[in-house]
């Protein structure tokens, strides 16, 4: 995500996600999920969300950042909720199945399409039961940060000027300190999957992923 120019420059900061970590959704017949990476208080959820980073635009409530992955399956229908603040920009993004015919606010989509919705009303998803397969979104919304932005391959600022410094950052210290003694490092199988964050060395826990039926 990109973050507002007085947070450019802030610490470097990281926040694994493990699956089991990320609350998920479920309705009664098993026919929609909806993982949530971030967006707080949709479907009325028990488990909490992750916390991202301090500096994160995500980081502040009001700006009500979501980033939600929904598979629906043949004869499944739900309700996204409407966003909770105004001037807050929706997309969604159809990402698998296009061509099962799912009905977005009863419009019938069949090609690989990124709608703009309007987030101050609720949005009816459905897939047919004649559907062959799942249908697959990807939902991402926030408050704009309504700032100039100046991009160049993954570097993102708001100057041309400040493009370059990152270039010449990048070039002197490659953005931080390499832990391993190889660039192409690799680690045996039996080590299992970890992160290492700020030193420390984290692993998937034994969490069993929230579920949480229709009310």
């Amino acid at each position: 995500l990109n973050l507002p120019a007085k947070y450019k420059m802030v610490e470097p900061s990281f926040s694994m996600f493990w699956n089991a970590d990320v609350p998920i959704y479920q309705n009664e017949d098993h026919t929609v999920k909806v993982t949530v990476w971030a967006g707080n208080d949709y479907f009325h959820m028990q488990q909490p969300n992750n916390s991202p980073p301090p500096a994160s635009w995500a980081s502040d409530a009001s700006h009500d950042v979501a980033i939600m992955h929904i598979t629906i399956q043949p004869g499944g229908s739900m309700i996204l909720p409407k966003a909770h603040e105004e001037r807050v920009n929706r997309s969604l993004f159809l990402i698998e199945g296009h061509g099962q015919g799912v009905l977005v606010n009863g419009d019938k989509q069949d090609q690989p399409v990124v709608l703009s919705m309007d987030s101050s009303k609720d949005v009816k998803l459905e897939l047919p039961e004649s559907a062959t397969g799942a249908i697959e979104i990807l939902l991402l919304q926030g408050k704009p940060i309504d700032e100039p932005v100046k991009q160049y391959g993954p570097f993102v600022m708001n100057t041309e000027a400040e493009i370059q410094a990152a270039f010449q950052d990048y070039g002197r210290t490659q953005f931080g300190t390499w832990p391993w003694p190889r660039d192409d490092m690799v680690f045996p199988r039996e080590k299992g999957r970890f992160a290492l964050i700020q030193g420390t060395e984290t692993t998937p826990n034994n969490v069993e992923t929230c579920l949480e039926q229709d009310s």
